[in-house]
């Protein structure tokens, strides 16, 4: 979580993207029995964003987040 942290910083994302990015990310892993984001693919994604009972709007925020955690992997 801290190399995102850096990154997120380093591209100088707002503190208030960071926090939502962070929050997005832990919730995927946590949902996936702590599995690392490498360790996991599109299928693991869709499973938790179809787990989310929130609008599209928020769904995309958590996949942006997603993506851009296995990105730096």
């Amino acid at each position: 979580m801290e190399s995102v942290r850096v990154e997120l910083r380093t591209r100088h994302y707002s503190l208030k993207t960071e926090k939502s990015y962070l929050y997005w990310i832990k919730g995927y892993i946590l949902f996936n029995d702590k599995k690392h984001p490498a360790n996991m693919g599109n299928r693991e994604i869709e499973r938790f964003l179809n787990h989310l009972a929130v609008s599209a709007a928020t769904q995309n925020q958590a996949l942006c987040a997603i993506i851009f955690c296995t990105v730096l992997l």
